[in-house]
């Protein structure tokens, strides 16, 4: 069987032992994650996130690296989003519709305000072991597994 598949991308650009953040407004996943957003057609899945990076906070960022995926099936179609990393980047901060973007040390995000899961995706980013956040429907409700 064939899936149909919607792709997009989150980057953790990291700065030392501080990380970028964005307040996404979005009412479909609010709260603190980090930036990103669609894949276009025809885009590379790395051009997308140097793309999304740039629009979201004014970042230009380089050698972006995959780190990880976070999927579900949902609607008869199959969610994607790349993980990446970044520590290279050039440019002046700014936020965007987006949302508000910050400098945050890593030690003290699990005390903010996350989007949902939010806190256990971060685990997929720093943590060797790990590769992958899959959502599963288990009667009503969504639950994941970290693999």
């Amino acid at each position: 069987m064939v899936e149909s598949v919607i792709f997009t991308n989150m980057c953790m650009i990291r700065s030392g032992q501080k990380v970028l953040v964005i307040d996404r407004q979005n009412p479909d996943w609010p709260g603190i994650t980090f930036p990103g957003g669609h894949v276009e057609q025809g885009e590379s899945f790395t051009d997308s996130v140097i793309r999304e990076v740039e629009e979201e906070t004014g970042l230009n960022i380089a050698s972006p690296q995959i780190c990880g995926i976070k999927d579900w099936y949902e609607d008869n179609r199959r969610h994607v989003v790349l993980l990446y990393k970044a520590a290279r980047f050039e440019g002046e901060l700014r936020s965007s519709p987006e949302g508000n973007v910050w400098w945050e040390d890593m030690d003290h995000l699990q005390s903010l305000h996350l989007a949902p899961d939010m806190g256990a995706m971060i685990r997929v980013f720093v943590e060797d072991g790990l590769s992958e956040f899959f959502y599963r429907k288990e009667g009503d409700s969504w639950v994941y597994d970290l693999q």
